[in-house]
């Protein structure tokens, strides 16, 4: 059976054009590599399966960009996702290269050539003089096999497959960093925006406390001082709404880039009070480390880069070991025209020679380089478990900081809400008793100043939240489209 099966494989590669050649799959290797760069994306309306569409196919830019329309396009533009990807393709191939090893090789030769032959001899020997013009003509095929390398292949291939796991996870890895960078992005916009929002709102009831200044000041209620510290807290608020806008353009210039249109123009995103999801995938600590230690992508991919360190050292032990290899040949040689022997006349010659036999390749001394060898990949071995107990401490780490960060970040929004709250009721008393005349201006832009740093502090306590929830998902390793999906509708927003 096996046999028929190498058969089988053999004659469909020679039937195949070279070009096509080249896209055959026997092994099968491509089918554990991703079709797509981004090959994480939520289904267009109307798509059955992965092969109905194309997560990078956008249509229009829309009027107003979301999240998850930010994070589709950065994913699709982003060239550290695809040079992940086409290491985990180029990883495939190597593993289909080290399965070729068991099946065997066959090679054809031809040859063709002209020859111009002329024998002069001198006196009596005069008789034997013959010109003749052979042509040669000749094809051979041959055939090798390994039949035991004692486990040097089945190593290799062992090796070879790890590593495409490796290269599978670090491809993931790469995915989840854009996705993280994308959000952050994104949120950085948002806060961006609602600094630019909070600055406005502080000018505006700046220049509504220069107003009432000036016209208690006009009625002869009131010193020509209180106007002008009115008027210096409204310059000054100006100042920081110029200084937001220009933040918030460069915040819209990092998104533009990174979904790939044209920086400086129109960018709208929609409101930052509709981004307030719950955090229902965050469980104890303990849950949440033993989730990254069996989940994370970066930790997958080390421990796969262990798997192939070991099976490198079985691979450089096995290398010193015979390898029996069975050969084949046969060879068909035509010679047109061609003089057997001086004063015989010019004759056809057909030669066929075959042969078949066994080789046993048997390593006798190295220079003792095969022990320094194998202890060279055993120190490869030592040195990815290090990184990789290395590696699980940092995630560990970050697992439980940034669960301690979302933790403090979730009570500071309730607070700060409050905050909030009791500064716009003390800025509208402070007013209503400086119009009165009760309050002095001293007062009211004391309480319109808190005001302005209860808004700021909102904003950021906004923004700190959303950036502390994506980073514990990033630290777990389960940053994907379900950690955005509550922001649209229920169970996630399918793609326009």
């Amino acid at each position: 059976m096996k046999r028929l099966v190498i058969a089988s494989l053999l004659a469909s590669s020679l039937a195949t054009p070279p070009a096509a050649a080249l896209t055959i799959d026997p092994f099968l290797v491509f089918r554990d590599v991703a079709r797509r760069p981004v090959k994480t994306a939520l289904p267009r309306e109307g798509a059955l399966a992965d092969e109905d569409y194309d997560p990078c196919d956008f249509g229009p830019l829309p009027k107003v960009l979301d999240l998850l329309e930010v994070v589709e396009r950065s994913l699709c533009q982003d060239p550290q996702v695809r040079q992940a990807w086409a290491q985990a393709k180029y990883q495939a191939a190597v593993l289909g290269v080290r399965q070729g090893a068991y099946l065997p090789t066959l090679s054809a030769t031809l040859n063709a050539g002209q020859q111009s032959n002329h024998a002069r001899y001198a006196g009596k020997f005069s008789v034997l003089n013959s010109d003749s013009k052979p042509s040669i003509y000749s094809g051979g095929l041959k055939m090798t096999w390994v039949l035991t390398d004692f486990n040097m292949t089945r190593s290799n291939v062992r090796q070879a497959r790890a590593m495409l796991e490796a290269a599978n996870s670090a491809h993931d890895t790469a995915i989840q960093a854009a996705f993280l960078r994308a959000t952050q992005a994104y949120f950085d916009a948002l806060a961006a925006q609602a600094v630019l929002n909070a600055t406005r709102e502080v000018e505006k009831l700046a220049r509504e406390s220069l107003l009432v200044a000036e016209g208690r000041v006009k009625g002869g209620v009131s010193s020509l001082t209180d106007q002008l510290q009115a008027s210096t807290a409204h310059a000054q608020a100006k100042l920081e709404r110029v200084a937001a806008e220009s933040d918030y353009q460069s915040a819209l210039g990092n998104i533009a880039i990174a979904i790939g249109v044209r920086v400086g123009g129109a960018l709208d995103l929609e409101k930052a009070d509709a981004l307030l999801h719950d955090t229902s995938f965050v469980k104890s600590a303990d849950e949440l480390i033993d989730e990254a230690r069996s989940a994370h992508p970066r930790l997958l991919s080390l421990r796969s880069e262990v798997d192939a360190a070991e099976a490198g050292v079985s691979a450089m032990r096995a290398e010193g070991r015979p390898s029996v290899v069975l050969s084949a040949e046969a060879v068909r040689t035509s010679q047109e025209n061609q003089l057997p022997s001086a004063g015989y006349q010019p004759t056809d010659i057909n030669n066929r020679n075959s042969a078949i036999g066994v080789q046993i390749n048997i390593p006798l001394f190295e220079g003792f380089s095969r022990s320094y060898k194998v202890q060279s990949a055993k120190s490869q071995v030592e040195a990815k478990e290090a990184e990789y107990a290395a590696t699980e401490k940092q995630v560990m780490l970050e697992v439980w900081k940034g669960y301690q960060v979302l933790g403090a970040e979730t009570q500071n929004l309730d607070t700060t809400q409050d905050l909030l709250g009791n500064a716009r009721k003390s800025f509208e008393v402070a007013r209503g008793r400086y119009k009165e005349g009760v309050g002095s201006i001293v007062e009211l832009l004391n309480v319109q100043a808190t005001l302005a740093k209860a808004l700021q502090q909102r904003v950021k306590t906004l923004s700190n939240w959303h950036n502390a929830r994506l980073k514990l998902a990033a630290s777990v390793g389960k940053i994907d489209y379900w950690a955005i999906s509550g922001l649209f509708e229920k169970g996630g927003r399918k793609r326009r």
